[in-house]
């Protein structure tokens, strides 16, 4: 079985290249120096400063491989792929909520990247499902657990 492409803009490759590194060579080498000095403590069967270094080992080395898996399967999407006419990963998309008037701006991005507190939504999550290869002036419904909302799509833009 293959692994599932990580569709990726060319900012949030770089933030995931630039969180790698920082894994690699500025947080391992922290908790590898967290590590000797709990082992110069002494007895490390009941020390809890060397349990939770490695702990901490432990998820660094787990979210190394995790990035390296995403990159390795990352698809990067180029500015001169995103259609204006339709909505697609990468567009920046306005749309008006029809039952308050209010109108809110987000982009689209693939779930690597999404960050909901910064308005990028993931294309697979429920507002980004239903908006995703429409075009500007198209009214949707996403199903929340509140019931449904109606968007109507304002803007499409980069």
């Amino acid at each position: 079985m293959s692994d599932k492409e990580v569709l990726l803009t060319q900012d949030g490759l770089k933030r995931l290249e630039d969180e790698l590194e920082n894994l690699k060579s500025v947080k391992r080498r922290e908790v590898a120096e967290r590590i000797k000095v709990a082992i110069g403590y002494g007895d490390i069967s009941e020390n809890s400063e060397y349990e939770d270094a490695k702990n901490e080992q432990a998820f660094i080395e787990g979210k190394i491989i995790t990035l390296e898996k995403m990159l390795r399967n990352a698809r990067i999407i180029n500015s001169d792929e995103i259609d204006l006419e339709t909505v697609s990963i990468g567009s920046t998309v306005v749309v008006e909520d029809l039952e308050f008037g209010d109108t809110m701006e987000y982009t689209i991005v693939g779930t690597a990247e999404s960050d909901p507190l910064n308005n990028k939504i993931s294309n697979e999550s429920p507002v980004g499902k239903a908006i995703i290869g429409k075009k500007k002036g198209t009214t949707v419904e996403v199903s929340v657990p509140a019931g449904i909302i109606q968007y109507k799509i304002v803007d499409i833009k980069m």
